[in-house]
């Protein structure tokens, strides 16, 4: 029997089917730029955008780019009020307009489709659909397909970028990463104006519909999307556009930082104004002194805010003190009671907080003045010292030095050091610790008896930092900067790398053999036999 023939079998990989579906979407493309007559292979690309396949649907967004982008440039795609499909064909139109209205409702249909596509649980997918959607919105900018109104937003694809915003405010799944993506296109001007004007139009819709409820995923995603726009702080700096404007360009809103601050104030506000889930109250406070105070046109419109946050308590009141910092300091707040709620935020939590350096860093400042009456600045050293009973050692390294500070600021405090009292009898501490009203605590008829205490403290610095009120305090003021964030591991790491004394030497002359040198001695008496 003669033996078999070998015969060539082929065996088709995935890479070499994606290959050849690219191959087919770009020869599809070519056709269709190249004649109208192969028009209806537009229907092989739309087709191919709802494969089940990843690769296929992300090799069907770039043929659909390539395509859309270049019937934008040509002018192949119908301009203006575009009529239903039935009456594009009933009505007397040349085969001209019919050809631009057919590409026109192609071209619709895909940008429905790769919104969709926004959504999808490819990522691949999402990144690709968004940025097609991006290079349509510049082929738009500059062959528009609307009359739109020219004196207010000129030839800028706007209901196009609120599609897409309203896409990436997801009420049910996080966005944050192709958010991420998106911020590429943040830092062009006109996108960033146009932008922030879909986030309050989109926040105002939604918030209503739900009365106002808290929508944890949905303001996520909002929230991300607000701190990934970062602000120009200069007019110059407005230069980078997706759609440059070739007649007055200057008096385009976009071009103005006037107008994006205005633009960013109102999308900031009318986020703000709904209730907020607790843990955004803390990330929107972390950033707001920094990034939102110094880019709107009018800071105090954030009072409402910030007071509101302040009378909150706990880690969200101390966050708030930067803000309303900014607000007192540079735009002359006046608010009532700043201090007896700033002298009720001091509790024993106030030294365990992740904001612990920022919060005393601020009540510093607000203390530095010399026109503070002497009750309240010894409400405030007597409430710190009675709170340092139980303070770690970290805390009290620095609240320490704050409380002597106090006093070197204001000298009628000293009498809170050097109190004479009657010897041998006991004495009851007029203080009132739960008094929240510092007028009424009586803390300038006390003592701080409670730092004498902690100079029988088991660590030795803190020992040391009390045992300095014993003599008379400097008139220099110490630093406590370095002191604000120290922790446990840095206090421990500098006890074990404090240098160590010398070896103490037990002979003059060193000894070069047994029973001899050092004068010899134990040779005259001693001998080895």
């Amino acid at each position: 029997m003669a033996p078999a023939k070998k015969r060539n079998v082929s065996v088709k990989t995935p890479e070499d089917s994606i290959k050849k579906v690219k191959l087919d979407l770009n020869s599809n493309v070519e056709r269709i730029i190249e004649s109208r007559k192969n028009a209806n292979d537009v229907f092989d690309l739309l087709e191919c955008l709802q494969s089940e396949k990843e690769k296929d649907v992300v090799s069907a967004v770039n043929a659909c780019i390539k395509l859309f982008s270049t019937l934008l440039e040509r002018r192949d795609l119908f301009v203006g009020k575009l009529p239903r499909e039935d009456e594009m064909l009933s009505g007397a139109h040349s085969a001209e307009e019919k050809y631009c209205m057919f590409m026109r409702h192609r071209y619709n249909s895909c940008v429905e489709m790769l919104l969709e596509h926004l959504s999808h649980d490819c990522y691949q997918v999402k990144e690709s659909a968004l940025c097609g959607l991006m290079k349509f919105a510049a082929g738009e900018g500059q062959h528009p397909l609307e009359d739109l109104d020219w004196s207010e937003h000129y030839s800028f694809p706007r209901e196009l970028i609120q599609a897409v915003v309203d896409r990436l405010l997801c009420k049910t799944e996080d966005t944050s990463l192709l958010i991420s993506r998106f911020q590429e296109f943040l830092e062009m001007e006109d996108v960033r104006y146009y932008v922030m004007s879909s986030i309050r139009e989109n926040v105002g819709k939604v918030m209503d519909k739900n009365k106002g409820a808290v929508l944890p995923v949905y303001q996520n995603n909002v929230f991300t999307l607000l701190s990934n726009i970062n602000m120009p702080s200069q007019e110059s700096e407005l230069t980078n556009f997706l759609v440059k404007q070739e007649a007055k360009h200057e008096d385009w809103k976009a071009a103005k930082l006037t107008e994006h601050k205005r633009a960013f104030e109102k999308m900031w506000l009318g986020f703000l104004k709904y209730k907020l889930p607790s843990r955004m109250y803390k990330n929107v406070l972390v950033i707001l002194h920094d990034s939102i105070l110094p880019h709107m046109s009018k800071p105090t419109l954030m009072i409402d805010f910030l007071t509101a946050a302040y009378e909150v308590g706990g880690a969200i009141s101390l966050l708030a003190l930067n803000g309303l910092f900014v607000l007192i300091h540079q735009h002359n707040l006046d608010y009532p009671d700043f201090y007896k709620k700033l002298y009720n935020l001091l509790e024993s939590s106030v030294f365990h907080v992740k904001y612990r350096a920022r919060f005393f860093h601020l009540a510093n400042l607000f203390l530095s003045s010399s026109h503070l009456p002497v009750y309240l600045v010894a409400a405030f050293a007597k409430r710190l010292a009675r709170l340092a009973l139980t303070a770690p050692p970290t805390a009290l390294l620095m609240v320490l030095p704050f409380i002597f500070n106090l006093i070197r600021r204001h000298p009628s405090c000293r009498v809170l050091i050097h109190r004479p009292s009657t010897e041998d009898e006991p004495l009851q501490d007029p203080y009132l610790m739960d008094e929240e009203d510092p007028a009424q605590c009586h803390a300038i008829e006390s003592s701080l008896w409670e730092i004498k205490t902690l100079q029988k403290h088991y660590h030795p610095d803190v020992v040391k930092a009390a045992t300095l009120i014993n003599a008379p305090l400097s008139a220099q003021e110490d630093d406590i900067s370095e002191l604000l964030e120290m922790t446990n591991y840095e206090l421990m790491e500098r006890d074990l790398k404090q240098t160590r004394t010398k070896g103490v030497p037990l002979e003059f002359e060193i000894a070069t053999q047994l029973l001899k040198g050092g004068g010899d001695v134990l040779g005259q008496h001693f001998c080895l036999e």
